[in-house]
């Protein structure tokens, strides 16, 4: 195979590389994404995963934030073969849009999409609406949502953004508020759940969180009881204090009274009798979103409608009980 072919194909030597002020508050994964153009997303994790990808001689998480200063050392990586390049086309995308400005970006997302490719996932919403805007210099989640849960979504256009609303969100200058739809009647009209929760890989290397007093981090969910179906279910609204992974799952979980629907953490008999009456995603929905502008610090009060099929089953539960 001649040089040029080997170019094509792999990124053949160690790479030590500083982050400067452009990069400050950016996720490990997605700076791999941004440099490392042309290798596959699935060799990147796997890279991170197996420690081959460090920060400061040390090894990172996919979700390190990085900071002016920090070493990032890239491994040799395998450059996408011809019949990789179809796997990694995405497809143009326009989700329903909440607000848009020129530094922010808010969409309605639907259940079903994760909000970025790995883990076995190609694609994503950043990729959709990166794939859609072809001329956008930046786009770059601000947050997160679990690929079954449906509402609203920030991306940002400028770095100084996304630095500025993940800074508000860190230290709780934002509100974050979700609908979800719980097995049973949920007793107190107001309830604050504290209890930490811990991230482990199940024996298959399945990613899950459960509430673990010695190992957890803090965690603090409020919820609100919006209405009962007859000892079927109920309607609450949850309201995050912290940001970690699964949060309102595990905790509205812990509490004997999972999300309808929910893969992970549900009642598989409850689950089945909503999957009888037609209803198949899990019901959670982030409907409320209060932030100050990452320019103007004006507050904005951003809301996201339940979808059709959410508003559809409550109406169905109510004849189903009767």
């Amino acid at each position: 195979m001649d040089k040029d072919s080997k170019k094509n194909k792999s990124q053949n030597s160690v790479q030590l590389l500083t982050i400067d002020e452009s990069s400050n508050g950016q996720r490990l994964d997605n700076f791999l994404i941004k440099i490392c153009k042309g290798v596959p997303k699935s060799h990147l994790y796997k890279a991170i995963r197996s420690g081959q990808v460090r920060v400061n001689r040390g090894r990172a998480k996919q979700e390190t934030r990085l900071s002016p200063g920090d070493v990032v050392r890239i491994p040799p990586l395998r450059m996408a073969d011809k019949s990789e390049t179809y796997t990694n086309w995405v497809p143009q995308a326009h989700f329903p849009i909440v607000y848009e400005d020129e530094v922010l970006l808010v969409i309605n997302k639907p259940a079903g999409v994760a909000v970025h490719g790995g883990s076995g996932v190609s694609f994503g919403v950043i990729e959709q609406i990166r794939a859609s805007r072809p001329d956008a210099k930046f786009l770059e989640l601000v947050h997160r949502l679990d690929k079954e849960t449906s509402g609203l979504l920030m991306i940002a256009k400028k770095r100084s953004a996304l630095v500025t609303l993940q800074d508000y969100m860190r230290h709780s200058q934002g509100n974050k508020e979700y609908l979800a739809l719980v097995k049973g009647d949920w007793v107190n009209e107001r309830q604050h759940i504290k209890l930490p929760l811990y991230k482990y890989l199940t024996p298959s290397g399945e990613r899950r969180v459960k509430v673990d007093k010695e190992q957890g981090k803090y965690a603090h969910t409020i919820v609100s009881l919006q209405e009962r179906y007859n000892g079927l279910c109920s309607l609450v609204k949850c309201q995050i204090k912290t940001g970690r992974t699964h949060q309102i799952r595990v905790h509205l979980a812990s509490q004997q009274h999972p999300i309808i629907n929910d893969d992970k953490y549900g009642d598989e008999l409850t689950n089945q009798q909503f999957e009888q009456l037609g209803f198949k995603r899990m019901f959670l929905h982030a409907c409320q979103l209060d932030i100050p502008h990452p320019v103007t610090q004006t507050p904005l009060h951003l809301t996201a409608p339940l979808p059709d099929e959410c508003q559809q089953i409550l109406i169905k539960i109510k004849t189903y009980i009767k």
